[in-house]
């Protein structure tokens, strides 16, 4: 099942349609990578735990690695590249294949146009350890079948200024994974499972 699921991913990304929003010229830059890895036959994505950081509006919150486009960076590939190695230790070369990415997704930060975060999905073949720095808590395994699974699937309640939203939610290993990782999950999933 895996091995199909990342055949499907293979092939479907490089055929995919990106969605850029309209204003993206003129909103902040973001940039993540999405790496999978067959481990012990069974397909998993990274994820990192945020540290908990007062001021920081993801604090404590499963992510995938990346962040803004410094001005050193050429688009959001390299961003994505820079700041995993920067994240986790991991430096993505070469031989970690990029399959494709995905289209952006618009963060709505309280001001401004918001932020437009570009996911790029690669695929690791290797063994690696990781050195989170300063701004991750921990470095996680998620396998894509737990994920698949909607018996899995949760629910939390999002406390807003005005009043509590039911948000959809997976608890991993009491890890919660919702809000802008989920979406980008649920976009990559719905990639593999198209025919």
């Amino acid at each position: 099942m895996s091995e199909l699921l990342l055949n499907r991913i293979e092939s479907a990304l490089p055929r995919l349609r990106i969605r850029r929003p309209w204003l993206r010229r003129w909103m902040r830059r973001s940039a993540v990578a999405m790496v999978l890895q067959l481990r012990n036959g069974e397909l998993h994505i990274l994820m990192i735990k945020r540290a908990e950081r007062e001021g920081d509006v993801w604090s404590g919150h499963m992510a995938f690695p990346g962040g803004h486009l410094d001005p050193g960076d050429d688009h959001g590939f390299a961003a994505a590249v820079r700041e995993t190695e920067e994240e986790t230790g991991l430096t993505l070369g070469p031989q970690d294949r990029c399959l494709g990415r995905l289209s952006d997704f618009r963060a709505r930060p309280r001001r401004g146009l918001g932020m437009a975060v570009s996911p790029f999905v690669f695929l690791l073949q290797r063994e690696v350890e990781f050195t989170p720095n300063y701004e991750v808590a921990e470095v996680v395994w998620v396998p894509l079948d737990f994920l698949l699974d909607n018996g899995n699937r949760e629910e939390l309640l999002w406390l807003g200024r005005l009043m509590g939203i039911r948000l959809p939610c997976y608890y991993f290993g009491g890890r919660c994974i919702w809000g802008l990782s989920l979406r980008m999950l649920d976009d990559l999933l719905a990639v593999a499972q198209r025919p």
